[in-house]
C-alpha cells in the first residue's frame, strides 16, 4: 500500500516552539508500517528534507532512518556545523526514524546528519533522500525543492505508443560529462544542463535516435566510476547544475519526440564515509554477512534486499525518477550480480539459500516487486535489464514466472556479432553459425541489442578498430554491422562515438573526438547511422513484430561459403515486408539470385555502399530483375547486385 497524497500528513507534536528544532512529523502509522514491510513506494515524499510551513513559520522538515543511532542532529553552515545546535527527535514507535522541523531554514543550505551510532561511533552523513548535493569534492546535501512547470504534456499523453514493445527502439547511450566538454582537455570543467540541452538534444534528433540512455546521473563522488558508484540516489548530479536543469533537459528531449532512459544501480554502493555504508555505525543498508554484503568486483557493498526499509528506499527511488523527472524507463545495472549468491565468488565464499541453490531469494522478490510496481503505476514506460546469464524469464511477466522486466540486453548477440566481424572476411565462411545463432534463442526474451560503453574501454579498442582490413574495409564492415543491427529484430543501443567511428577508446576524462567529422569517412558513417535510424522509424516491418516469431524469416542461409545472408522482416501488413541482403566479404557479386515468395516487385531502399556513406557507390540496383519460378508457391527469382562488404534492403 502507499500514502494517497502528501497533503494528508499534518501531524504536529510540539514540545516547545521556542526550541531550535520543533517536534513535527509527516508520518502516519500506516506509513511506518508500509516502510518497515518494504511496501511504501513514495518515501521521497516523507524522508529527506522538505520545505514546509508550520504555524505560519517557513522552514525545513528533516527525516532520516538510522535504527542504530542514539543521537542525531542536523549540522551545516547555518549552525557552524555544531552537532548540539539542532538535534532531531527519535520516533517512539521503534521505527528508527529521526525527525524534526527547523524553522526559518532557507532553501540552498548545505547540511549533513551528525550521527552518534552503534557502539558510540560518530559519523557525519549526507542525506540518503537528498534531492541536491554539493559538487564534488564537497559531500554535503543541500536543502532544495523539486517544483517545476512541466511543458511536456503532449509527450506524456502519447508516450505509451512511443515506449511500447511494438515501437521502434534505437537508443543512444550517453555519458553526459564526456559527450562534449567546454574544454576537451580539462576534466574538471563540465557543460551545464542548459548547455547540454542546447547541444545534445538537436544532435540526437538529427541522428534519428528514438531514445537516449543516460549513464547514471545520480550523485556520485568519483568521476572514474562513471556514475555507477552512487551516494545520492535521489539527486541529479550537481556537476552540471541543479535538479531543475536536469528536468529541463528531459523536457527538451520529450519536446523533440525522444524518450529518456536512466541507468539505475540498485545492486551496490560505495564505501565513501558520507554515503550509505555503515550509515549509523552498523550494516543498515547493506547485508551484515559480507559473503552477501560485499561485492568483490567493484569493491563496494550490496543492498540488504531482505530488509523492508531498504526495499522501500530502492523501489521508491526508481519510482521517484519516473514520477518527479518524467523519465521513460530505467535500465537496471548488473542484474546478474543481484540474482546470484555466487556471482564472482569462489567456492566457500558464499552460502546457498534455504533451498540449497545459488539464487538470492530476497533480490529476486525485490526485482519482481520493483517491476510490478513500476508497470502498475507507469504502464507507459519500460524497465530494461542488463543481465548476462541464462537466467530464464528475465523479460517475462511475474504472473508467468518471470522477473517482469520489459526488455533484456542481448549480451550473447553482442559477443557473437563482434567475434564474427573481427574476423578476416576470408575466414567468415567457417563461422556462419556465429552470425545466425542469435535467432535460435531470440524469442526466449524481449531482447535489446547493445553495443555499449563496455565494449570500447579497458583495451577492447574502439568499434572502428575492431574491424579488419584497410581503412575502407574497416568503415565498410562497420556500416554493414550497423545495418545488420538495425534490421535484426529487437531494440538497439549504440554508445556515443560509435556512430561516427571514434578512433580511440572512450575516455571519461575527455570528450568525443568530434574533429573526426571533418573527414568524409567518419562523416559518411555518421550519415549512414542517421539513415538507418530513419529506416527503422519509417518501416513498420522493422519494429511492429520485433519480438514475435511472425516478424522474421530466414530466406537464404545456404551460401555460407560466399558469406551472403538473406532474411525477411515482416510487419503486420505484408505490403511492408523487407528483404535484407548482407554481403560479408569484399567481393562484388553481380546478378545474385534470391528466391522469395509473395512479391512481384521489389525496389532498393537502402544501400550501405552508397557514396554519401563513403562507400564505392559502384554497386546498386536502380532496377531489380525478377520473374515467377513457382506459381503454386508464388515464388520469385530476384536478381540483384551485391556491393562489397555491403548491406542492401529491398521493399
Amino acid at each position: 500500500m502507499e500514502p494517497s497524497s502528501p497533503k494528508r500528513y499534518e501531524e504536529i507534536h510540539f514540545v516547545d516552539s521556542t526550541r531550535s528544532v520543533w517536534n513535527y512529523s509527516l508520518f502516519t502509522e500506516e506509513d511506518i508500517r508500509n516502510f518497515q514491510n518494504g511496501t511504501h513506494y513514495r518515501m521521497y515524499e516523507l524522508m529527506g528534507s522538505h520545505q514546509v510551513t508550520v504555524l505560519e513559520v517557513p522552514g525545513y522538515y528533516f527525516a532520516v532512518w538510522a535504527p542504530n543511532a542514539t543521537y542525531i542532529s542536523v549540522i551545516g553552515h547555518f549552525n557552524n556545523w555544531d552537532p548540539q545546535a539542532h538535534p532531531l527527535f527519535v520516533r517512539l514507535d521503534r521505527s528508527g526514524i529521526w525527525e524534526g522541523f527547523i524553522p526559518n531554514l532557507p532553501k540552498g543550505e548545505a547540511y549533513k546528519y551528525h550521527i552518534q551510532g552503534f557502539k558510540g561511533k560518530i559519523l557525519d552523513k549526507g542525506d540518503p533522500y537528498a534531492n541536491f548535493w554539493e559538487k564534488r569534492p564537497h559531500t554535503a546535501s543541500i536543502t532544495w525543492e523539486l517544483g517545476y512547470d512541466w511543458k511536456d504534456g503532449a509527450w506524456m499523453e502519447k508516450r505509451k505508443a512511443h515506449n511500447s514493445l511494438d515501437a521502434p527502439w534505437s537508443v543512444y547511450e550517453v555519458h553526459l560529462a564526456s559527450w562534449m566538454r567546454p574544454d576537451k582537455n580539462d576534466e574538471e570543467r563540465y557543460n551545464t544542463y542548459d548547455q547540454i540541452r542546447e547541444r545534445l538534444v538537436p544532435y540526437v534528433k538529427e541522428m534519428g535516435f528514438t531514445h537516449v540512455e543516460l549513464m547514471p546521473v545520480m550523485e556520485h563522488p568519483f568521476d572514474g566510476s562513471w556514475g555507477y558508484q552512487g551516494t545520492g540516489y535521489y539527486a541529479a548530479t550537481s556537476r552540471f547544475g541543479d535538479p531543475q536543469g536536469f528536468m529541463a533537459l528531459v523536457e527538451a528531449f520529450h519536446e523533440e519526440g525522444i524518450g529518456v532512459i536512466l541507468d539505475w544501480v540498485p545492486s551496490h554502493f560505495p564505501y565513501d564515509t558520507h554515503g550509505l555504508y555503515l550509515f549509523d555505525g552498523a550494516n543498515t543498508y547493506e547485508y551484515a554477512d559480507m559473503r552477501k554484503g560485499f561485492h568483490p568486483d567493484w569493491n563496494s557493498y550490496i543492498f540488504n534486499y531482505r530488509r523492508g526499509e531498504v526495499k522501500s528506499f530502492l523501489i521508491s527511488n526508481a519510482r521517484f525518477w519516473l514520477d518527479r523527472f518524467h523519465v521513460d524507463g530505467i535500465r537496471v545495472d548488473a542484474v546478474s550480480s543481484m540474482l546470484k549468491l555466487n556471482y564472482s565468488r569462489q567456492a566457500g565464499g558464499w552460502e546457498p539459500n534455504e533451498y540449497g541453490g545459488d539464487g538470492n531469494l530476497e533480490a529476486i522478490a525485490f526485482i519482481k516487486d520493483l517491476n510490478e510496481t513500476i508497470f502498475r503505476d507507469f504502464p507507459d514506460v519500460q524497465t530494461i535489464a542488463e543481465e548476462a546469464t541464462d537466467w530464464p524469464g528475465i523479460s517475462r511477466p511475474t504472473f508467468a514466472g518471470g522477473l517482469g522486466f520489459g526488455m533484456k540486453w542481448m549480451m550473447g548477440w553482442m559477443h557473437d556479432t563482434l567475434d564474427y566481424f573481427k574476423m578476416d572476411p576470408i575466414n567468415r565462411r567457417h563461422y556462419q553459425n556465429k552470425f545466425s545463432f542469435s535467432m535460435m534463442y531470440f524469442y526466449d526474451e524481449n531482447f535489446m541489442l547493445p553495443l555499449s560503453h563496455d565494449e570500447v574501454v579497458h583495451g577492447k579498442s574502439p568499434m572502428l578498430y575492431k574491424m579488419p582490413g584497410d581503412d575502407w574495409q574497416k568503415f565498410a564492415n562497420l556500416r554493414v554491422l550497423y545495418s545488420y543491427m538495425i534490421t535484426h529484430p529487437g531494440g538497439k543501443l549504440l554508445f556515443m562515438g560509435n556512430e561516427f567511428g571514434a578512433t580511440t577508446e572512450w575516455n571519461y576524462k575527455s570528450e568525443l573526438p568530434w574533429d573526426l567529422l571533418q573527414y568524409p569517412s567518419h562523416l559518411g558513417l555518421k550519415d549512414c547511422v542517421s539513415d538507418l535510424n530513419r529506416l527503422l522509424r519509417g518501416e513498420p516491418a522493422l519494429y511492429e513484430n520485433q519480438f514475435s516469431i511472425y516478424g522474421f524469416e530466414w530466406i537464404d542461409l545456404g551460401h555460407g561459403d560466399e558469406c551472403v545472408i538473406v532474411y525477411r522482416r515482416k510487419g503486420k501488413d505484408s505490403e511492408n515486408d523487407l528483404l535484407v541482403i548482407l554481403n560479408l566479404t569484399p567481393v562484388v557479386r553481380k546478378n545474385w539470385k534470391i528466391y522469395a515468395t509473395g512479391k512481384a516487385q521489389w525496389k532498393e531502399i537502402f544501400n550501405s555502399d552508397d557514396k554519401k556513406y563513403w562507400g564505392t557507390g559502384d554497386t546498386f540496383n536502380p532496377a531489380i530483375g525478377q520473374h515467377l519460378v513457382d506459381e503454386h508457391e508464388n515464388k520469385y527469382e530476384i536478381n540483384v547486385h551485391l556491393p562489397p562488404l555491403g548491406a542492401i534492403v529491398l521493399k
